[in-house]
């Protein structure tokens, strides 16, 4: 844009440095559960205050986790920000047509000062929560849902539930790589390498230096970014979070990596499995529970050094596992991950060592004793995977397994035998409600009828058109 127009336009543009300053003041807030009302005035006042603001781009999540936007005039958001009302029958999972109207309420802890060279000039980024008619948050909204359960933890117990995601993806050629897919058959890698190998300058490394750049100045406090084994395939790391921020962080990362790999002409996919012969991609869900900032799940004098609470936690996770699978492994190509011959998560059970495990116990101390739970897939509902989790394993059934490092049952090697164990469950119901339950189960059910029953050697092409990420309403309309 030449720099008179730049000018004439002065919307808000701020260097990385200053995205990241702010981003982290308003993450330190988050943390401190700082007064809802006062960053809410605070917030109100800032968008009234700084003229070069245009919009503001308002988040939420279907029921499957595919993300939504909707950008609002400033002006218009600070007058009717607390009506914002959408039409919820446009959204898979969501509502029928005679019960649409739903509106959206800000969550104003959840703000984001957000890199104009990828999002655009003028332009700030806040999650909302989905809102019913009665002014109650809506059942189908699981973030609301998750936001609901930490806070009732924290009110009545003072636990802080903690989480981090591990999250895998590929980088292939083209810009839209998995539209194309039925036409072409196959993914054509960007980079042949492997792990941790990439050299600079290479398009992999490019890719993810900038990813890494725009996660910083939105305040993830990165840790370590690298190749993964496959080729093509990355890894980007950033810290602990408390569990709705970490989840709006799932979220974001992967809206990140899409947006910087368009600008770069290429696809970020998170299908779990996009080339069968090479490892697939995970979201290893790493947790925790505090409590006045003392870890709950670290014993020095327990076995692998983590409290019997950690223990009942597993034990409750793995006698729910095949129940909650599909809320973990939620497409058809999610089943040709938990393949045993390359490091599948697919055996319940609990393991120090073992990669192969449901969950794994990392080596930690008293600040990073976690659980590990591997076998999530990247293209689940990052706020679905994070409240069953939690929920099944602060209170799920739990059967005192013997030997909790034992494998004696795997996890469903397709979605059929999922969706069975999902639907004949109590806990599921019991963890969802009826009616969200069979919403969530019937979209799971429309997707895999599209799909060849048996998954066979290569990816066919309507596990990519049909997978709730590579959403095409024209297609889904054809049936």
């Amino acid at each position: 844009m030449p720099n008179d127009l730049r000018d004439l336009r002065d919307f808000l543009m701020l260097s990385y440095a200053e995205l990241e300053d702010l981003n982290l003041k308003a993450k330190e807030e988050r943390k401190k559960r700082a007064s809802v009302d006062k960053v809410q005035e605070a917030r109100l006042k800032y968008l009234t205050d700084e003229k070069r603001i245009k919009a503001v781009t308002v988040f939420f999540s279907d029921l499957e986790g595919r993300l939504h936007m909707l950008d609002y005039d400033k002006k218009f958001l600070l007058k009717s920000w607390d009506n914002l009302t959408f039409d919820g029958s446009s959204i898979r999972g969501f509502t029928a047509q005679h019960e649409s109207d739903l509106r959206l309420a800000m969550d104003w802890n959840a703000f984001y000062w957000a890199p104009a060279d990828f999002f655009g000039a003028g332009k700030v980024l806040v999650f909302g929560q989905v809102i019913d008619k009665s002014g109650k948050p809506f059942s189908g909204d699981v973030r609301g849902v998750l936001k609901t359960f930490a806070d009732e933890q924290y009110r009545e117990h003072g636990y802080t539930l903690n989480a981090a995601n591990e999250i895998e993806g590929f980088l292939f050629a083209g810009p839209d790589a998995e539209r194309h897919y039925h036409e072409t058959g196959k993914f054509d890698y960007v980079n042949t390498g492997g792990y941790y190998h990439s050299l600079p300058g290479d398009p992999l490394r490019t890719f993810i230096d900038t990813t890494a750049e725009v996660q910083r100045a939105m305040g993830f406090e990165n840790e370590k970014d690298h190749p993964e084994v496959a080729p093509s395939q990355f890894e980007i790391n950033y810290s602990y979070g408390e569990v709705v921020a970490a989840a709006d962080q799932i979220q974001l990362y992967k809206f990140i990596c899409r947006e910087v790999a368009t600008k770069l002409g290429y696809t970020a996919s998170f299908l779990p499995k996009p080339v069968v012969g090479v490892n697939g991609s995970g979201m290893h869900t790493n947790v925790s529970v505090t409590k006045g900032g003392k870890n709950l799940f670290w014993d020095p004098k327990g076995e692998e050094k983590i409290s019997p609470m950690a223990w009942s936690f597993v034990d409750r996770l793995l006698t729910s596992a095949n129940d909650i699978c599909i809320l973990l492994n939620p497409s058809v190509n999610a089943y040709r991950r938990l393949d045993p011959h390359f490091e599948a998560p697919n055996q319940i059970k609990a393991s120090a060592i073992d990669r192969g495990s449901m969950v794994r116990v990392p080596l930690g101390n008293e600040k990073s004793a976690r659980l590990e739970v591997r076998s999530v897939s990247p293209d689940a509902n990052p706020y679905l995977v994070l409240y069953s989790i939690f929920r099944t394993g602060l209170q799920g059934e739990i059967a005192k397994i013997q030997n909790l490092r034992q494998a004696k049952r795997f996890l469903p090697d397709n979605i059929y035998t999922a969706l069975e164990a999902f639907r004949k469950s109590e806990w599921t119901t019991k963890l969802l409600g009826a009616d969200v339950k069979a919403r969530y189960a019937d979209l799971k059910q429309a997707s895999a009828d599209r799909c060849p029953r048996l998954l066979g050697t290569y990816v066919k092409a309507p596990e990519v058109q049909f997978h709730h990420e590579v959403y095409n309403q024209y297609l889904w309309n054809q049936f």
